[in-house]
């Protein structure tokens, strides 16, 4: 059995079970529990499963991971996802950005785009696009929060509520196995749902380790997109999903054949 293989399916006996002791995963797979240990390290870097003594089970539904520590998780392949995304976004179109590390790596990679208005509920993003003095770049009001300068709250949504734009690219805390896209911010959440109704297409950009990762609110389903950048194939499911709701699939840094799967670098 090949270790992604292996992961997959402590992944799939942790869900069912809600925990399970390294010394039954050894036994079950038949290998040592040093191997165990290993694959557990590396789901639990990838926020998939949480670290217990003797054993592993499901991460925290409830609250997401320090916004420091998110910045540098997955560095490269948020990169790739960006400069991806920026080459489907042309010159002097209008666009909404969310909040999301994801999200701030686009903003750098639209930094050589014309005339771009954009507007946003994340500093950090306006911080960054600021910088070109072509953009036009519009800050919705409300309550900032200190941890990773999102802004929300009631005003936000009345604020964003006022446009229509060509472009919406949004971040994600999670992706459920059936399309469910899930965050643990309501209020950031509302103001995410209100991206995606007033926006010409919806682009999503999230990396793989999202997939499969709990958290308690929903904002839609990979249905509702027009396009889902991403560093890593989904499963067979979700591609399945994507294709029936003709969701064009790009994934950075793989060649593949298709019109819907596209590769950089």
């Amino acid at each position: 059995m090949s270790q992604d293989t292996r992961q997959q399916q402590i992944l799939d006996l942790v869900h069912q079970r809600g925990f399970m002791s390294i010394e039954a995963l050894a036994d079950h797979f038949s290998v040592t529990p040093q191997t165990i240990r290993r694959d557990i390290n590396q789901l639990c870097d990838r926020e998939l499963l949480q670290r217990y003594h003797g054993g592993a089970g499901l991460p925290s539904s409830v609250e997401n991971t320090a916004y420091q520590t998110r910045q540098v998780q997955g560095l490269e392949g948020k990169r790739q996802i960006a400069l991806l995304t920026a080459q489907h976004i042309p010159n002097d179109a209008s666009l909404f950005i969310n909040i999301g590390t994801t999200t701030e790596e686009v903003a750098k990679a639209l930094l050589r785009h014309r005339g771009l208005r954009v507007i946003t509920n994340n500093l950090q993003v306006a911080s960054i696009l600021s910088q070109n003095a072509e953009f036009e770049v519009i800050i919705a009001g409300g309550v900032v929060r200190s941890w990773d300068r999102g802004v929300v709250g009631e005003t936000v949504i009345d604020f964003l509520g006022q446009f229509k734009v060509d472009f919406g690219i949004i971040g994600i805390s999670g992706i459920d196995s059936d399309g469910s896209l899930l965050d643990f911010d309501h209020r950031e959440v509302r103001a995410s749902k209100c991206i995606m109704a007033n926006s010409r297409q919806v682009f999503l950009v999230s990396d793989h380790s999202k997939f499969g990762r709990s958290a308690m609110v929903r904002l839609g389903n990979l249905g509702d997109l027009d396009a889902f950048f991403t560093d890593r194939m989904p499963s067979e499911d979700i591609c399945e999903l994507l294709a029936e709701n003709d969701v064009r699939l790009h994934v950075a840094g793989q060649g593949m054949p298709g019109a819907r799967r596209e590769s950089i670098g």
